[in-house]
């Protein structure tokens, strides 16, 4: 077993975690923050009578990567280390493996779902372990999962009961909340302290070693021009011109300005308007003009071409079903301007200035044949945009740079597989590849190579965010780049965040500068406050979900407001999944193409994706539920539901206004298929 050496400065920072306190240790990425985790673990578990610790993250990779490169070495001859996450099957007897292991590494949805499920083979209490460690601590606030467990914790903990297991968390950075006064970051970083019930501690002594080991890359603004003209651009904005004047103009004139996000957050309400009110020209309006929005920020971003492909296969996709002349005219406005923004996207007079300039960056990076770079960009859309651009310019390909795209698992379109993932950082680490093209995945938490360049593109983020970014580029005489507009507002969000980070930095300091008496009393009133706002939250949550009886609800599909179900109808399997077990339902849509997902489940697989019959809108996907019986399972968003006090448009199941039942496999699929024999 690899022995586990730490720096003076990791050495500083774990001593109140080895005293046995509860502590956040705050270092910057590259520090070696989860080294510093595993050391703590091993005293711990050498220490402790019955120990019994578990590893938290906040991504599904980052279960295998701490399992592989950082627990097992250090202590998997010694000690039973199991790692779970949703891609394991072995979640479902999680209560069984905790009892077996010495350490579980697991993500904190795993944790979550095993301290609410009550079977024997699955549950378990907070007071089961001795020690929770907590990566990407700085989540820990809201609605989040990490929250959530710790909202539990802290109860426990002002309710005085059980022995409750140690924290240790870990950041590197945990922001000032958007707060840009030094008194309410102060009040920020507190409040994740009470969310953790823990210190946060940093080096103090040791500074300049820790900036040797991770030495500050150098930022440089790659600055253009705006573009001085812009016909394609122009001529999306007239087309969204005459659909303001389609619609009312009380409507259109409280749109702001068009290609930015205020816009896009404007027509996502007034989508929301059109639904709730039944009229269905403005809500259809809403939605194609979010997709002309959506063109002009990839035209702000990428090239002109990728803007109008997009557009392009959204109308393509919609021509079969045009239900009513809102359809009409919205398709065939796209259709006689076809031809024309084609022709306009492929002039490469007009081509986007960022483009050019992320082109220079990038020669003069890979100049060099060792180099390595991460290219940061907004969406998954705009990433695979920028991997078709690297691959089809022959400047770059002439410098050698070989791109790959990784972005965040999941289902959909330009999602990748936790496979997919594995693949692409295992390329880059080997030098396969050494471009890659990433959303925020990889910002945080991933064990990815020193990087001599890191590029920000187009992005809009936070403090901590470009922390985490800055901190990728970790290879000696490194360069963090920002490719923007010139007096955009991309340089004005990187230079807020340049002050938002030193102002952390001071706000932490503060907190630290406190004495043990008032930080405990100001972390004491925030955790009875955290206590009362959470039982509060729950009461309200009992009382909407009880609000109407699921008969009083009425399903409606979001795209043509067809009635199509009752809430009587819905049941919910493992608090997850929302099916319809009305056989009535089925002559309501139509089924698609099969969903295929990497991983498996205990009870159930996936089936083919359901439509809406009469307008196309796509509403989830069948399940097969315990090999047996094969029920729609809904996606909340795209249905509205109109009850006695109204319709409203939820975001999430949680969200409704009354209960749905739980799934009786016997008692339901009984009534569903009476002459199935289920006890067989």
């Amino acid at each position: 077993m690899m022995d586990c050496n730490l720096r003076p400065y990791q050495e500083e920072v774990v001593q109140a975690a080895l005293r046995g306190e509860n502590s956040i240790i705050w270092l910057p990425t590259g520090g070696g923050k989860t080294r510093a985790a595993v050391y703590v673990t091993k005293k711990h578990l050498e220490t402790t009578a019955n120990a019994k610790v578990a590893v938290l993250v906040n991504k599904v990779h980052l279960v295998d990567q701490h399992f592989a490169k950082e627990f097992k070495p250090y202590l998997g001859n010694t000690y039973k280390i199991t790692a779970i996450s949703g891609d394991s099957n072995e979640k479902d007897l999680f209560g069984c493996l905790v009892k077996a292991s010495d350490l579980v590494i697991c993500t904190a949805q795993i944790l979550e779902n095993a301290l609410i499920n009550m079977e024997e083979e699955k549950h378990v209490e907070l007071t089961d372990f001795t020690l929770l460690v907590i990566d990407e601590c700085h989540h820990t606030q809201k609605e989040s999962v990490y929250n959530k467990i710790m909202g539990r914790y802290v109860e426990k903990k002002v309710r005085k009961q059980g022995n409750l297991p140690q924290i240790l968390g870990l950041t590197a950075s945990p922001g000032t909340g958007g707060n840009r006064q030094l008194d309410k970051a102060v009040e920020h970083v507190l409040q994740i302290c009470a969310n953790l019930d823990s210190v946060i501690v940093s080096t103090k002594n040791f500074t300049l070693v820790l900036q040797k080991v991770v030495p500050r890359p150098k930022k440089q603004y790659d600055i253009v021009e705006k573009r001085a003209l812009d016909p394609f651009g122009d001529h999306l904005k007239a087309m969204m011109l005459m659909i303001h004047e389609f619609m009312p103009s009380t409507v259109s004139r409280s749109l702001r300005e068009m290609g930015t996000q205020e816009y896009e957050a404007d027509v996502v309400e007034l989508e929301k308007a059109g639904v709730k009110k039944e009229n269905r020209l403005i809500a259809q309006c809403a939605l194609h003009l979010r997709q002309y929005n959506d063109a002009l920020l990839i035209n702000d971003t990428v090239r002109m071409v990728d803007a109008f492909w997009g557009l392009d296969e959204f109308y393509n996709s919609r021509k079969t079903k045009l239900l009513d002349g809102t359809d009409l005219f919205l398709q065939g406005l796209f259709d006689e301007n076809r031809v024309e923004l084609k022709q306009l996207a492929s002039n490469a007079r007009y081509e986007n200035p960022k483009l050019a300039r992320l082109q220079c960056t990038l020669q003069e990076e890979f100049n060099d044949e060792n180099s390595r770079a991460i290219l940061f960009s907004k969406t998954r859309r705009g990433t695979h945009c920028l991997f078709d651009w690297v691959n089809s310019n022959p400047e770059l390909q002439r410098v050698n740079v070989k791109a790959g795209i990784l972005t965040g698992a999941g289902t959909g379109a330009n999602h990748m597989t936790q496979n997919e993932q594995k693949e692409t950082i295992k390329h880059f680490r080997k030098g396969i590849l050494n471009l890659l093209i990433s959303t925020s995945v990889a910002e945080e938490g991933l064990d990815i190579p020193e990087c001599n360049l890191v590029v920000r593109y187009g992005l809009l983020t936070n403090e901590i965010a470009q922390q985490q970014a800055s901190g990728r580029a970790r290879a000696m005489n490194s360069v963090y780049s920002v490719v923007a507009e010139e007096g955009g507002r991309e340089i004005r969000r990187e230079l807020t965040n340049e002050y938002l980070e030193s102002l952390t930095a001071k706000a932490i300091d503060q907190v630290q500068q406190m004495s043990p008496r008032e930080f405990s009393r100001k972390i004491s009133e925030l955790q009875q406050n955290a206590v009362m706002i959470r039982i509060q939250a729950e009461r309200k949550k009992d009382e909407r979900e009880q609000r109407y009886s699921p008969g009083q609800v009425q399903f409606q599909c979001r795209g043509c407001f067809l009635p199509v179900c009752s809430g009587e109808d819905l049941r919910k399997i493992e608090n997850t999944h929302h099916v319809n077990i009305n056989l009535e339902f089925e002559r309501h849509y139509t089924a698609g193409v099969q969903v295929v997902l990497e991983k498996s489940f205990e009870d159930w697989e996936p089936g083919r994706v359901i439509s809406c019959r009469n307008c196309g809108k796509e509403w989830g996907m069948e399940i097969k539920f315990r090999r047996v019986v094969i029920v729609p399972c809904l996606k909340i968003k795209s249905f509205s539901l109109k009850t006695p006090g109204g319709k409203s448009t939820p975001k999430q199941w949680k969200d409704v206004e009354f209960q749905v039942k739980e799934f009786d496999f016997l008692k339901d699929m009984s009534s569903r298929f009476p002459d199935l024999d289920l006890d067989d």
